[in-house]
């Protein structure tokens, strides 16, 4: 039995052209810029490799990871391809063939790449050996700054085969693990959510006994009454003027017993009344419950859909890729609090999305005097509520209503909340806000 080759970024995925009759035409395994391999004695080239010259299977985690839509959009207007109407899918699909033609069109995309990580650039051209390459890339990494460090270390000139290999397999895990964390979330809901149902399927069950047992114990009250009413007539057409002694004795008797069974009868009536009250207020809590938990799974589903939309993983030649989230072009972001192992990954998305990325850790490292400053040079504000302090909250609230600024409170401080509120509706007025100011 044959087994399946693993996915090499390196190889080229194949390619069929008119006449092949189904045969499958492989081009070389290598570019040519890679499998040339310089003795240790030999200075390294200095020429920086051009997108075209590295294999097809990197071109759409490049395009996908460095490059934000606004400037895909404008380098395909520059080539003369239509943007009008396409989707973020088809946007992203058209530069990745772009990235594959050794013309004048496939300049203007390296040229945009290089453009928008030219400092990066500038840092990793200081490394002349591949273990200095790899160094500056583990290092970028730590600090959440992926795009512009993948985009130079691919094209260094001193990168190997097995540095490819490496980043582009760091980045391509990225995808997964976001998406790992809230499917693990969703998991959790689905569980609680039959944990509910049971729930409210025994408390149904005891709503009914009591039901069952109010109308047993008002049917047994009117019969204990009835019976008291016909006695005591009873008695009194028996009893004649001169009603002796024993027989007033006997009817007291009577009338006391049934007054204690007609007394216990509606003390019972109240406890009844009691539990069913309990019941109803359970019941109410459970409703309340299965409400917000439905509530919770709607987030999470719009927060792992935004994610996986907005994470394109790598794919093959021919295989379909997900669309991304709506552009943040220009955007200035503050972000307020959260988790300091999560900002990097936010600042990248951010970057990766158009906008600017600000910082502050709500008053534990960071002078809480430097929010007001941020506030004044954000679009809209984001904190996530599970992990910023109260006082910190106050305060950025206080100082958004004075400037008038829009903040967004974030379910929690992960990935998933994070870019879920970027494709919100509650954006569009920053987006608004923003455009308004910089058309004055």
């Amino acid at each position: 039995m044959k087994t399946a080759a693993a996915f090499d970024p390196i190889l080229p995925g194949p390619r069929r052209r008119a006449g092949d009759h189904g045969h499958v035409l492989h081009i070389a395994p290598f570019p040519p810029v890679l499998v040339t391999k310089q003795p240790e004695a030999v200075h390294t080239p200095q020429r920086r490799t051009k997108i075209w010259d590295l294999s097809r299977n990197l071109h759409c985690s490049i395009v996908g990871t460095c490059l934000s839509s606004g400037d895909l959009r404008q380098v395909l207007t520059k080539a003369s391809i239509v943007c009008y109407g396409l989707s973020e899918h088809d946007l992203h699909g058209q530069g990745v063939l772009l990235a594959a033609r050794h013309d004048n069109a496939a300049k203007l995309l390296h040229k945009a790449l290089d453009k928008r990580h030219r400092l990066v650039i500038s840092q990793f051209d200081a490394a002349k050996t591949v273990e200095q390459v790899r160094s500056l890339w583990h290092d970028a990494v730590k600090r959440g700054e992926i795009p512009g460090a993948y985009w130079a270390a691919l094209t260094h000139p001193a990168t190997n085969d097995a540095l490819i290999r490496d980043v582009f397999g760091e980045v391509h895990m990225l995808s997964h693990l976001v998406g790992a964390a809230n499917r693990a979330d969703i998991r959790r809901l689905s569980v609680l959510e039959a944990e509910n149902a049971e729930l409210r399927e025994k408390l149904q069950r005891q709503q009914d006994l009591l039901r069952e047992g109010l109308t047993s114990r008002d049917a047994k009250i009117r019969d204990l009454s009835d019976l008291l009413t016909r006695q005591i007539a009873d008695h009194a057409g028996r009893q004649s003027v001169n009603t002796d002694s024993t027989g007033q004795s006997t009817l007291t008797r009577l009338v006391s017993d049934l007054e204690r069974r007609l007394t216990s009868e509606v003390n019972r009536r109240t406890l009844l009344e009691k539990r069913l009250a309990s019941a109803l207020e359970e019941l109410r809590r459970e409703r309340a419950l299965r409400e917000a938990a439905t509530n919770s799974e709607a987030v999470l589903r719009e927060e792992l859909t935004t994610v996986e939309r907005s994470l394109l993983p790598v794919a093959a030649d021919g295989e379909d890729l997900p669309t991304t989230p709506v552009s943040c072009q220009g955007l200035s972001l503050l972000y307020v609090g959260g988790r300091p192992n999560q900002v990097g990954h936010l600042r990248a998305l951010s970057e990766r999305l158009g906008a600017t990325f600000l910082q502050h850790d709500g008053g534990v490292e960071d002078r809480t005097g430097l929010l007001a400053g941020l506030v004044s040079r954000a679009d809209i504000v984001m904190f996530p509520v599970d992990c910023v302090s109260h006082e910190a909250v106050t305060m950025v609230k206080r100082l958004c209503r004075q400037a008038a600024k829009p903040y967004m409170p974030l379910r929690s401080a992960g990935m998933g909340s994070f870019v879920a509120a970027l494709g919100r509706t509650d954006m569009m007025g920053a987006r608004s806000d923003h455009s308004i100011r910089a058309s004055v």
